[in-house]
């Protein structure tokens, strides 16, 4: 079933709201899709204007980190997710959003990509491990 953002059926003091036309398909919304710890998995998506579909991730091994202190990119394999600001419940399902501390094999980084629109995960290392 989709999910649909137009008007309720109801009026705010709970009358019957009667409408003019049917639904509408921009007013159809793209159902919740994360991207988890696992194998490398992409999915692209309709987007509206004649602009070219978006990359979603759906399973990732690696991410893109950035060490501030010598301003280098590595590409490092995922381990697990520590936390997650977004739902404490995605770090047992290992979901990455933006904002998610993840456990790389060289230290905790931070999300800064949005992986369901960006269609890749990029981080910033926070600490380095020992």
């Amino acid at each position: 079933m989709a999910l649909w953002q137009g008007k309720s059926k109801r009026t705010t003091s709970g009358g019957r709201r009667r409408y003019a036309r049917k639904k509408k398909k921009f007013e159809i919304v793209t159902e919740q899709q994360y991207a988890t710890v696992g194998s490398a998995k992409h999915k692209l998506y309709r987007t509206r204007g004649g602009r070219s579909p978006k990359a979603r991730v759906l399973g990732a091994e690696y991410a893109n980190v950035v060490d501030p202190k010598t301003k280098k990119t590595k590409r490092v394999k995922i381990v697990t997710v520590k936390t997650n600001p977004a739902n404490p419940h995605f770090v047992q399902r290992n979901v990455i959003t933006k904002g998610a501390t993840i456990q790389t094999e060289i230290g905790v980084a931070r999300v800064t990509s949005s992986p369901g629109q960006d269609g890749v995960i990029n981080a910033v290392l926070e600490k380095a491990s020992k």
